[in-house]
């Protein structure tokens, strides 16, 4: 110990009481001393160390050290009963009432120092512990301090959440569940009238994932093209080819454990064209504007886990008022009462949110999970890419739509 210990002597015998204090300090204790059980429970806040008497006026021991036990304290009270009693109820309810040790009356002076000691170790391996536990708070916060910096450098890499157009707005739905998650969104526009659309959802959560889609997020940066997967020599690559590279990527050259869904769209602006591929993410909701609900795309392989997956393209056609949400599964897995909300149960949220758009919609959107669950506190990062197309208001030419059945409506 890096201190004198405080030793509280409780007895009614004033006698008692000097032997014991007498022989404590030769030891280079610092005693405590009290007559009575109320003045040495009042007492008790100082000591490391108590020695009680099993009878005390106003208060017996195991009383006082019931009392003693129910106070709140910083540091754990080493508390020994000094007793003429040895009979196994009275050692049982010595135990019960909290005391760690038993001094038999007469007091032998090796057999005090000795209990002493045994005491010294135990409050020496709680102050240990209290150090280190005050050394793992401070990591802890200087960790908590990095997550928060990591989670708002990960939402910098979606720094813009909404994209107005020339006949479409898309609004970017992404929050993590945690500091930082493994889902990421974005609209890359890859020329005058297209642009890609993209959801990705990483295995696992935490530091690992939130590093995996920062570096698919500069795979899929505006900023600097000549990396950028979705263009080649300045021209956009079939959506097909980007998810097959990103697969070849994670299989071959990166060979970790970890694995995403993915869905990759492009848009062209001007027809409301799309052509998407689904990698083993949820199916993209497409919501006319009329009212009908249906789910696009036929599930495919995550990327990253078979080197000879076949990525396939749909191909559908916006109409003006149409809505195309590509959610993440912390939406549709969203737990609830009932079991997961499922697509279904998204779709009647999007279907009583038609009228919404742009940051009011996600607003609503994580309002009603949140509802649905019965916490803000969702066990899955929650992401969508929402796409509202106005088109231009000429009717549009029929194109082939690879659906898949339609959603029931309630």
């Amino acid at each position: 110990m890096d201190r004198a210990l405080r030793i509280l002597v409780a007895d009614e015998s004033r006698a008692q009481r000097m032997m014991l204090a007498l022989q404590l300090s030769r030891w280079g204790y610092r005693v405590i001393e009290a007559a009575t059980g109320p003045d040495a429970l009042a007492a008790s806040g100082e000591a490391d160390i108590i020695l009680s008497g099993w009878v005390l006026p106003g208060m017996s021991g195991p009383e006082f050290c019931r009392a003693f036990r129910a106070q709140s304290r910083d540091r754990y009270g080493y508390f020994v009963l000094l007793t003429s009693r040895s009979g196994r109820e009275d050692v049982t309810d010595g135990l019960d009432c909290g005391a760690d040790d038993f001094l038999t009356k007469p007091i032998s002076a090796a057999e005090l120092r000795a209990r002493l000691r045994a005491g010294e170790r135990i409050l020496g391996m709680q102050d240990e512990l209290l150090a280190k536990n005050r050394v793992l708070r401070r990591l802890y916060d200087a960790v908590d301090r990095d997550l928060a910096e990591a989670r708002r450098l990960q939402e910098s890499l979606v720094a813009e959440r909404e994209f107005r157009l020339s006949t479409a707005e898309v609004s970017l739905l992404m929050r993590p569940s945690g500091h930082v998650g493994g889902d990421l969104v974005g609209c890359l526009p890859l020329g005058p009238d297209l642009v890609a659309l993209y959801a990705i959802d990483v295995s696992g959560h935490g530091v690992a994932a939130a590093m995996m889609t920062a570096r698919l997020a500069a795979m899929l940066s505006p900023h600097a093209p000549e990396r950028n997967v979705a263009l080649r020599a300045g021209q956009p690559v079939p959506p097909g080819r980007v998810v097959a590279a990103l697969n070849r990527m994670m299989v071959e050259e990166m060979q970790v454990e970890q694995y995403f869904t993915m869905v990759f769209a492009h848009l062209t602006l001007s027809t409301g064209a799309v052509r998407l591929v689904q990698a083993g993410h949820p199916h993209p909701l497409l919501l006319r504007g009329g009212g009908g609900l249906a789910r696009i795309g036929q599930g495919g392989f995550p990327v990253g886990l078979v080197g000879a997956a076949d990525y396939r393209e749909v191909s559908l056609r916006l109409k003006p008022g149409d809505r195309l949400v590509i959610p993440s599964d912390g939406a549709t897995e969203c737990p609830g009462p009932s079991g997961d909300l499922g697509e279904a149960g998204l779709g009647r949220l999007l279907r009583r949110r038609a009228g919404l758009g742009g940051a009011a919609l996600v607003a609503a959107l994580m309002d009603d999970l949140t509802d649905y669950a019965g916490t803000a506190d969702l066990p899955d990062d929650v992401s969508a890419v929402i796409v509202d197309y106005r088109g231009s208001g000429r009717p549009s030419t029929p194109a082939s739509i690879a659906l898949s059945p339609a959603l029931p409506s309630r």
